[in-house]
């Protein structure tokens, strides 16, 4: 690492790790605001994109990043997984100092292990949903023999590799049905179904203190109406700046941490998702990231990104700034043919746009055939972003930009922002 002035940004260098659409935002939006970026390509798909912002390596030319670390003279890395921590490598990139924007050791547990923060919500009396691990079929069948309800089916072990992911079971019997066709490898984590009024709070966690950033949704399922099933990554988002924690999300389930944060030295970046029952919020999961969907539009909601980053990974006192003219951001993803049912394949569709964007428009799978031209490269083509002074205004300004991209057989979410919000809201 490079020895940057406490107070300078100017040409900071940073990686990303990641592909696609988050690899691309991040790397852009940074370089927008003066760092010097890169990326280690983590996956085998949606590797051109982020080469559109800057220098890319792939992990399987380099298998380990750690050698470009210091040959680019990276101050600060950006992940879009917690799997860094799971790599060969890992312990040697964090034995070369380089500031991870991702807390490390047993803070890092607070996403990696399901039942890790179950048992930390019990230890500071903060309401979670009732939870058992099982390691195999028949311990989860007397599980829910004992505690007959709809649970939702997740990994012990949180990652994008998992064996298991998120099955949400509304009813006893749709519980039944799936523990018999699951993957047991890493046993299951059921988790009582507490309904469908969810939603999310991102902060940032620096210097012994709890900043909030935004309040967010999510649209997990694949259809309008939230018909289908939970995708891999959302099919959509809003977020809502939120400082002063409109919705009592981080009073409720990030603050009472504050002395665990302390404790584990966290400093990096915490989401909430959480379920409202009654008048009381629930927490469903912590993730510890800037994630896919949000990341990019807390990004471009503020004014000092980098100076905020710079200033989290260093674990310093934050300020973060907002613009004035926008609060609200919201990301529609533009999903082809098959989403999300990856099992079905077509071909390499042209991808044509039809008139000049006005809003952030992220390619995702999506890469150059030998014409120059841009065609499909796997699922999900491409995150549309807009913001606005009102939801209404972020959500039409997305919506008119998604339609200037035409893809055959591809579809995306109408209903962004019309359902689920606000926050606590079915």
């Amino acid at each position: 690492m490079r020895g940057k002035s406490k107070s300078s940004t100017c040409g900071l260098s940073m990686m990303a790790f990641g592909v696609g659409s988050f690899a691309r935002s991040t790397t852009q939006i940074l370089r927008d605001a003066g760092a010097d970026v890169s990326t280690y390509l983590t996956r085998r798909n949606g590797n051109f994109p982020p080469s559109l912002s800057g220098p890319t390596f792939h992990f399987y030319e380099f298998p380990s990043p750690v050698p470009l670390l210091k040959q680019r003279k990276v101050d600060f890395i950006f992940p879009q997984s917690i799997d860094w921590a799971q790599q060969p490598w890992a312990e040697d990139l964090i034995a070369s100092k380089v500031p991870i924007l991702c807390p490390t050791g047993e803070a890092l547990l607070l996403e990696r292990e399901r039942d890790y923060a179950r048992r930390l919500c019990r230890e500071f009396k903060i309401p979670f949903p009732a939870a058992h691990v099982a390691p195999n079929r028949l311990a989860a069948l007397s599980l829910l023999k004992k505690s007959p309800k709809p649970y939702v089916i997740k990994n012990p072990l949180c990652s994008p590799t998992s064996p298991v992911h998120t099955i949400v079971c509304e009813t006893v019997e749709d519980t039944r049905a799936w523990l018999d066709h699951v993957n047991y490898a890493e046993g299951v984590f059921l988790q009582e179904y507490l309904g469908r009024a969810e939603a999310g709070h991102i902060a940032l966690v620096s210097g012994g203190e709890i900043y909030s950033l935004v309040t967010n949704q999510e649209y997990k399922r694949a259809h309008v109406g939230d018909l289908g099933i939970v995708c891999g990554a959302p099919l959509g988002g809003i977020v809502e700046r939120d400082q002063e924690d409109k919705y009592g999300l981080a009073r409720e389930l990030l603050h009472p941490l504050l002395p665990w944060f302390k404790r584990v030295k966290f400093n990096g970046p915490v989401q909430v998702t959480a379920c409202k029952v009654g008048r009381k919020w629930h927490v469903i999961e912590y993730n510890v990231r800037l994630g896919i969907t949000s990341g990019s539009m807390i990004l471009r909601l503020m004014t000092n990104p980098l100076e905020t980053l710079w200033n989290t990974v260093r674990n310093q006192p934050l300020d973060p700034r907002f613009r004035d003219n926008a609060a609200f951001g919201c990301s529609l993803t533009l999903a082809g043919y098959g989403y999300p049912h990856l099992q079905v394949r077509g071909p390499q569709c042209p991808v044509e746009v039809h008139g000049k964007f006005d809003c952030d428009v992220w390619w995702n799978e999506v890469e150059r055939n030998r014409d120059g031209k841009l065609v499909t490269a796997g699922h999900r083509h491409a995150d549309v972003i807009a913001f606005g002074a009102t939801l209404e205004a972020a959500t039409a300004r997305a919506l008119e930009n998604i339609r200037k991209i035409r893809v055959l057989g591809s579809y995306y979410r109408t209903d962004i922002g019309k359902t689920l919000w606000p926050p606590g809201t079915e």
